[in-house]
């Protein structure tokens, strides 16, 4: 878990980090976020000499952001979770803003990251799996269900790699760090081996890295023009374990996508900012902005 105090600018105060201790069951989970909330709120009290006036909370799964509901996490084993009213209790009734973990790392990079301010833009980060925020004039658009951005679910190739999701060939099942990472580890015969060692086989010219690689890319492109056709975003924001690469990335990328758009405005594609830092900060900033709406209404 991370945690952090976040000014209204969303400059980060302060910023400190915990284990979730999953292993424990999902209540124990649930008032370690309570507990870490509570600590950080006296933490700014004491050093900052006033307390927190909102909070928020990002969370991974499906999220009633509206109702403030953790719906389901599988990684965490809760349903149903009422974190706003819980975390509200906790802090004295302050106000609390829930947000999905990848909506909420959107936020903060389309705002003060590296969307700079753009006003259409789609942050996609490439771990795990492939998730999307999709920032509309500075606000995350979450769909009629919460289900927006889904990226990582666009099947790519029909007779690819069976997902999770039920799909065979989506999107995150090709070109997400996991999937590189499994592709390299059958490639190069070390099954320790991951996309990060892949990225440095591709830069010493491996040609079962290079392939590997390209493989990937190839996927992230066809994911990528089928994403900006529908959304015509002015930027494209990557992050996640796979843009830590730099260059090795982006370089051939930009170029996959250019071969591929016909009448399609390009984009810029750029690397995030902000690091696991954004998750922090985009909480901060929906705590920022329930009061901006408290005091316009």
């Amino acid at each position: 878990m991370k945690a952090a105090l976040v000014g209204a600018d969303g400059a980060l105060l302060y910023e400190a980090r915990r284990a979730t201790g999953r292993e424990r069951g999902p209540e124990a989970v649930v008032e370690s976020i309570l507990a870490f909330a509570a600590d950080l709120r006296a933490y700014g009290e004491e050093h900052f000499g006033e307390s927190a006036l909102a909070a928020g909370v990002a969370v991974p799964g499906i999220v009633d952001a509206e109702k403030g509901i953790a719906v389901y996490a599988a990684n965490l084993g809760w349903r149903d979770v009422p974190m706003r009213q819980l975390l509200g209790e906790r802090l004295g009734g302050v106000p609390v803003a829930l947000g999905h973990d990848v909506r909420t790392g959107g936020l903060a990079e389309g705002r003060i990251g590296a969307g700079n301010g753009a006003d259409r833009f789609l942050f996609i980060p490439l771990g795990t799996g492939i998730a999307g925020a999709i920032g509309i004039a500075g606000a995350i658009e979450e769909g009629a269900h919460g289900y927006a951005g889904e990226i990582g679910h666009i099947v790519i190739r029909p007779d690819g790699p069976d997902c999770g999701c039920g799909q065979r060939g989506c999107l995150e099942t090709l070109a997400s760090a996991s999937a590189v990472s499994r592709a390299w580890a059958a490639a190069s015969g070390d099954p320790k081996a991951d996309a990060a060692d892949c990225a440095k086989a591709v830069e010493a010219g491996d040609p079962k890295a290079l392939a590997v690689w390209q493989n990937a890319v190839d996927a992230l492109a066809a994911g990528l023009v089928t994403a900006l056709t529908l959304l015509d975003p002015r930027t494209l924001i990557i992050g996640g374990g796979l843009a830590e690469a730099g260059e090795t990335l982006f370089t051939p990328l930009r170029a996959a996508v250019e071969e591929r758009v016909t009448f399609q405005k390009l984009p810029h594609i750029v690397p995030a900012a902000l690091g696991d830092t954004a998750g922090c900060l985009g909480a901060g900033l929906l705590a920022w902005d329930l009061l901006s709406t408290e005091v316009s209404a």
